[in-house]
């Protein structure tokens, strides 16, 4: 599979999702690594016209989550995201936010990420760490 039939992949799964809801884009993929963007607008803006901290966590669980996609049996299992946490380091009132997914920890039962959260300059936003749980279908 191509780079550009994954990223139409996942971009097709998130219709009529919150990712459609905030405008999240997938935008790039590699071999360890994912990365989504999420335009900064009042759709996603805190009463004080900041990039809201709960869209920003909803973009870095999205490119988590998928990510996790990469290193399971799709036929056989699925993944729940099980922990999130986010520090904010800077704000943002317009542009673009980019979160790119790596793997820090790839076990048979979980799969640790690190989601950086970056402007367009590369200035860092918010960095996240997120756990994700394999389970199998049943």
């Amino acid at each position: 599979m191509d780079k550009s039939e994954i990223l139409r992949g996942f971009n097709a799964n998130s219709k009529n999702t919150l990712m459609e809801t905030l405008d999240i884009e997938y935008v790039d993929v590699g071999e360890d690594y994912l990365t989504a963007k999420m335009p900064v607008t009042p759709v996603v803006h805190q009463p004080y016209g900041q990039l809201h901290g709960g869209a920003t966590a909803a973009l870095a669980e999205s490119v988590g989550s998928a990510a996790s996609h990469f290193f399971i049996d799709r036929k056989k299992q699925f993944i729940n995201g099980i922990s999130l946490s986010i520090n904010h380091v800077k704000s943002k009132r317009e542009g673009l936010v980019y979160a790119t997914a790596k793997i820090i920890h790839k076990g048979r039962s979980t799969h640790l990420w690190e989601v950086r959260v970056v402007d367009e300059e590369n200035q860092l936003i918010s960095i996240c760490k997120m756990t994700n749980i394999i389970l199998d279908k049943k």
